[in-house]
């Protein structure tokens, strides 16, 4: 299984949202990948900002593809990739 960039976005606003007692529409996302940390993101709600690290991420997916496609995936079967954009292959 692929997700996209835009379901690792969708991901994380929904972990965030749940986390937060937010709509998930009031949850903004941007990802980026460095050298030096790796994928970061940095997420803002009600104005206010925080950085996540591939930890946050990998959590906020792990939990998506069980709502969502009720696969039941850890940790060491997500993989985060750099093509053109973030992507994640989760080994099922």
């Amino acid at each position: 299984m692929v997700l996209s960039m835009d379901e690792i976005i969708n991901a994380i606003c929904l972990h965030t949202a749940d986390r937060t007692g937010v709509r998930p529409t009031d949850v903004q996302v941007e990802l980026s990948w460095d050298e030096d940390t790796g994928y970061t993101g940095e997420v803002w709600v009600n104005g206010r900002s925080r950085y996540i690290v591939e930890a946050n991420i990998m959590e906020a997916i792990m939990q998506y593809v069980y709502k969502e496609y009720g696969v039941r995936a850890f940790r060491e079967d997500i993989t985060l990739d750099l093509d053109e954009e973030i992507i994640a292959h989760i080994r099922s």
